[in-house]
């Protein structure tokens, strides 16, 4: 098919901030999970869909299911919706307190 690009699991990006492998980014509308450490302005490639452990609000207490936002001052997935953009569902149940949760990515910001 001459039109096909790629699947689309991953997105080539430009890192709006400096990025580590596995830690969450926002680029325009778009929420993704670094494949590689990039620094600011640098390429990176991001998995925006698939399951992932990443950084979450310590205090929050997750459970499955539940709706997950990206908050891009603190860097960290939440609970919380006001000024966060959703980004997937908690895939496991997570405990408050804990420095990480399980997160199924939804492939696209939903503001």
């Amino acid at each position: 098919m001459k039109n096909y690009i790629k699947e689309g699991k991953t997105l080539d990006l430009i890192a709006p901030y400096t990025v580590t492998s596995g830690s969450g980014l926002e680029v325009g509308s778009v929420f993704g999970v670094a494949a590689n450490d990039a620094s600011s302005g640098a390429a990176v490639e991001a998995m925006v869909e698939g399951i992932f452990t990443l950084a979450k609000n310590s205090a929050e207490a997750w459970t499955v299911g539940e709706l997950l936002y990206w908050d891009n001052t603190a860097k960290v997935v939440t609970a919380t919706s006001t000024s966060n953009k959703l980004i997937g569902i908690a895939y496991a149940v997570a405990a408050n307190p804990s420095s990480t949760g399980q997160v199924r990515l939804n492939g696209a910001f939903i503001s």
